[in-house]
């Protein structure tokens, strides 16, 4: 029983021209003087150099790192010595340069050792995966996009069918045909690993009907392999139409499904690979050989030895051209890719590199001069030529009057860029490049904004920074306020409780007098706002992070590690400010702690102060303690609303705890200063000593109140300095006090 094969919409049937190069064996291309290996042959982020110029390497060593997920290194196609590492002329439509190492070649073409995975099927997947984004394998049909993204599918997702694209329906290019014809058991065995890694319910295998020699070798190819895990091979011929070979376009021909605008393959359960990808794939995970070469055709009428090279990565145009057999006096113009999508090249010292697939090389004739443009007739042509369905007659309408929204509304986007609307037009109007413009343009817009969006997320940052800090500095105020005031108060409780004591009446008598309470714990209430402007700041700053996160994880950037740590840093303080926020708002609504001032209460009734102040600060630890306690419980039990009262209750107990140890911590240094003093009153030199001591610490603590200033640059440092030289003085004139007395002594 045949399968269905579904048609596409549109499509032309160009002259193929593929007998000029099909006909010739592959041939392998001379080992060049010099390799300029871009560091970018792909899309996304670049490679990061791994050597040095005058480092020696050898062939296929890593010479520069993947800097993200989409990302791939690069490998050294032969070995030589590092000559530069600079820009340099790459293959780009735009003519722009590009980083490349330079690599002076010694002729001598020596291995790095190789560490290939002949039986792969005892690794684990990861582990091969790894080995196919070490070996820097792209996409090799196409735009070049790393092979292992694609390969690197969810353990949840379901890929239906596994596609090998095999259909090379572009004029004049013949490398994927020559390929299967030579090598299709390591085609076939490139897909099998593939296969492995994704586990399809099926693998077809997509060709033209005008490659019958390619055709007969994949058959035979596959004969062996009727079944293996679970699925079969299917060779599908496809009848020759120019887009075929696009990957949407065989995707809807070999299965019927169609990708959505904006979509991926793998959102209709379908992963399709080119089969320059495929041969890569098996050379690095069954030979253990990175990426450093690929089949290349060379064509047209410029050139005598038409065929198909295997070129190092890195070979300069000029120098392949020369190997060849060009004909300048010929040459009109030097294409990079076919006549349909490739774009010219001005350069001939330009690489080879990863997705250059043809070289045509053509003369006036073959390739003539566009005809000058006309107006557009409105004849239609181009909608009924569009794979896609789209309208490239109002797609050039908007891109002319660089209406840019209106084309991307339009889908402009979802153009494949093939050529075959300007290849219909009958006005000569060279539509694609009137897309690949608006394109362009409307890239650089979203450029644009985000380099705004992205200053002012910087701006916003830099401003609740400012804000956090002088919160930060207004909380110190308070709580140094809050310690001076419970100081002070513990140093007027202390002679009023003495003096009561000494006039109180015994005991027996059942009178006493009433002790002061507590003073009030500080109200909440007008630091709400700052609280609240706080919370919102810290999480801002917290979704701006996420946000840069997920960029950088579609970018691939090296920084996504201490991205993540930074997210996680302001979640955890985005959740802390929003807790004192919600604290100091319930803390509105709630009563002193009774139970604290009855304790202060009954512990001024101690004849001794020390004691009272101990009693006092007991009690303020235990009811500190106890609401902690509860809280906890009403944590596990599950009570929002009581967990939110207690929070307020803890913060604002731990603060009055906090503040009676500070009381007797003074306390207790003031009755240590007076028992000395006491001591010393009738020993001058045991007088002086002291005053030696209390000068010391009184010195110490302004220089470290001058040092902190200076490292922060904050504070009046001009009189922190003066005070700190006052000190220093004193300090000096008690230590000449001490040894004037020894010495009458």
């Amino acid at each position: 029983m045949s399968r269905r094969i579904w048609d596409i919409p549109g499509g032309i049937h160009p002259p193929e021209n593929k007998q000029q190069s099909s006909r010739n064996a592959i041939r392998p291309a001379a080992i060049p003087a010099h390799l300029v290996v871009p560091v970018q042959q792909h899309i996304g982020a670049p490679a990061k150099p791994l050597v040095q110029v005058g480092d020696r390497v050898l062939k296929g060593q890593k010479i520069g790192e993947a800097t993200g997920f989409v990302s791939l290194p690069v490998h050294a196609p032969t070995s030589g010595v590092v000559e530069a590492i600079e820009q340099h002329a790459v293959q780009h439509p735009s003519q722009i340069d590009s980083l490349c190492i330079t690599i002076k070649t010694d002729g001598e073409d020596r291995w790095t050792e190789r560490q290939p995975l002949a039986d792969y099927r005892e690794h684990t997947k990861k582990e091969v995966l790894e080995c196919i984004r070490n070996a820097g394998i792209a996409g090799m049909g196409g735009a070049g996009f790393p092979t292992v993204v694609k390969l690197g599918v969810k353990a949840d997702a379901q890929i239906e069918q596994l596609i090998l694209n095999a259909v090379e329906c572009e004029p004049y290019i013949t490398a994927d045909d020559r390929l299967i014809q030579e090598r299709a058991d390591e085609v076939v065995a490139g897909l099998q690993i593939m296969a492995w890694l994704v586990e399809p319910k099926e693998i077809l295998i997509g060709i033209e009907d005008n490659k019958p020699q390619a055709i007969e070798a994949l058959r035979n190819a596959c004969a062996g392999l009727s079944k293996e895990n679970g699925t079969n091979i299917d060779v599908l011929v496809v009848p020759t139409k120019y887009p075929s070979g696009g990957e949407k376009q065989l995707i809807q021909i070999l299965t019927g499904k169609e990708v959505r605008s904006g979509g991926l393959p793998a959102d209709v359960g379908v992963i399709c690979q080119n089969t320059g990808t495929a041969y890569a794939v098996k050379r690095a995970i069954i030979d253990g050989e990175p990426l450093i070469s690929r089949i290349t055709t060379l064509t047209g009428d410029a050139i005598e030895q038409k065929g198909n090279y295997e070129v190092l990565l890195g070979t300069p145009v000029a120098d392949l051209l020369q190997q060849a057999g060009l004909q300048k006096d010929k040459l009109h113009r030097l294409v990079m890719g076919g006549p349909m999508m490739g774009f010219t090249i001005h350069d001939p010292g330009v690489p080879v590199v990863k997705t250059t697939n043809c070289l045509l090389v053509a003369t006036e004739q073959e390739f003539p001069d566009p005809a000058p443009e006309q107006p557009c007739i409105r004849c239609a042509s181009c909608a009924q030529a569009c794979p896609v369905n789209l309208l490239p007659q109002q797609l050039y309408w908007f891109a002319k009057a660089k209406e840019f929204g209106k084309a991307e509304h339009f889908n402009l986007f979802d153009c494949i860029e093939c050529g075959a609307c300007s290849y219909v037009c009958p006005s000569s109007i060279p539509l694609v490049q009137y897309y690949r413009f608006a394109k362009g343009a409307i890239r650089q817009q979203q450029q644009e904004v985000h380099k705004a969006d992205r200053a002012r997320e910087r701006f916003e940052a830099r401003k609740a920074r400012i804000e956090r800090e002088e919160q930060e500095k207004e909380l110190k105020r308070q709580e140094r306020a809050k310690a001076a005031a419970a100081k002070q108060a513990a140093k007027k409780e202390a002679p009023a409780t003495t003096t009561s004591t000494a006039t109180a009446p015994s005991a027996n008598s059942g009178a006493a007098p009433a002790a002061p309470a507590a003073t009030d714990a500080a109200p909440v209430a007008d630091e709400l706002a700052k609280l609240q402007t706080a919370a919102a700041s810290t999480l801002k700053r917290y979704k701006d992070a996420q946000k840069a996160l997920e960029t950088a994880e579609r970018s691939g950037s090296e920084h996504i590690d201490a991205l993540r740590a930074k997210v996680e840093q302001l979640k955890t303080k985005a959740d802390a400010a929003k807790d004192a926020f919600l604290a100091a708002k319930a803390a509105e609504k709630s009563a002193p702690e009774s139970s604290v001032a009855e304790a202060t209460a009954t512990a001024s009734h101690s004849d001794d102060p020390m004691e009272a102040l101990k009693q006092s600060s007991a009690a303020d630890f235990n009811a500190y303690k106890e609401a902690e306690a509860a809280l906890a419980a009403a944590e596990a039990a599950g009570n929002a609303a009581e967990v939110e009262t207690l929070r307020v209750r803890v913060t604002e107990l731990k603060a009055r705890s906090d503040a009676s140890k500070a009381a007797m911590k003074e306390a207790r240094a003031k009755q240590k200063e007076d028992i000395q003093a006491k001591n010393a009153g009738h020993d001058p030199v045991k007088a002086a000593k002291l005053e030696v001591a209390k000068t010391g610490v009184l010195l110490k603590k302004a220089r470290k109140a001058l040092e902190a200033a200076q490292a922060s640059g904050e504070g009046d440092i001009a009189a922190l300095t003066a005070a700190a030289q006052e000190a220093e003085a004193a300090a000096a004139s008690a230590e000449d006090a001490v040894k004037k007395l020894e010495g009458v002594q």
